[in-house]
């Protein structure tokens, strides 16, 4: 008789997405406003740099880091550059390729998901709100760590979107791009997928990501 084989990894009682980079195409014009203001401040980084020094944090974090390597950062500066984000990300922000056949298998299998970011939900609004079909779905499941003061790499705020979906932490799975991110799901005691499209990183593999590089392809490495 031949042996029934076992997935690897059981279907996951939740899905929880990072956003930006996962869902939304947000940060290619993040860090082109990133690399503009820094520079009129002093601070001329290469794009690999930003992106190992700043991808999963958040604003004030950058202009903290900015801030150290000698950036002139003055006070009240991040309130001033989100606000130039909002206007920069409400022009045009596209879904990522494939999030929507994503979303669409995992309401197919009866499986919740929720979006937890770091980033503002204001800025969440205004990207999602450009596609009302992904807001609406995503109503009452979109946190913010940064609102809620559950930042990552800390566990908290995928913990607390894994309460609200009534889902056993130890049985969710996490979408991220970023190494915090991949940190704050390893924290959680979550699996955590690492989408790479462009190769995944050395700090996303570090965190215990596992890497994959074509969003078609996540409900069949999720077993649906």
């Amino acid at each position: 008789m031949r042996a029934v084989l076992k997935p690897a990894h059981p279907k996951p009682a939740a899905v929880l997405f990072d956003c930006d980079g996962v869902v939304v195409d947000s940060e290619p014009a993040t860090f082109d406003l990133l690399a503009q203001d820094l520079g009129q401040r002093g601070l001329h980084l290469p794009r690999a740099e930003m992106e190992r020094l700043f991808l999963g944090g958040t604003i004030e974090r950058c202009g903290s880091i900015a801030a150290g390597l000698g950036a002139d950062i003055p006070e009240g500066w991040s309130a001033q550059f989100y606000e130039k984000l909002y206007a920069r990300l409400a022009k045009e922000t596209a879904l990522m390729p494939g999030i929507l056949t994503v979303f669409e298998a995992l309401e197919a299998a009866g499986i919740p998901f929720a979006i937890g970011s770091n980033g503002t939900l204001h800025k969440m609004q205004v990207t999602l709100g450009q596609h009302p079909g992904v807001l609406e779905r995503l109503a009452g499941r979109i946190f913010s760590g940064r609102d809620l003061n559950m930042l990552k790499p800390a566990p908290d705020l995928y913990l607390h979107a894994a309460r609200c979906l009534g889902a056993d932490p130890a049985a969710c799975v996490v979408i991220e791009d970023s190494a915090p991110g991949a940190q704050a799901a390893r924290a959680a005691g979550m699996r955590c997928m690492g989408y790479a499209p462009h190769g995944a990183s050395p700090a996303l593999l570090a965190e215990g990501a596992e890497p994959f590089a074509d969003m078609t392809a996540l409900p069949k490495l999720l077993g649906l």
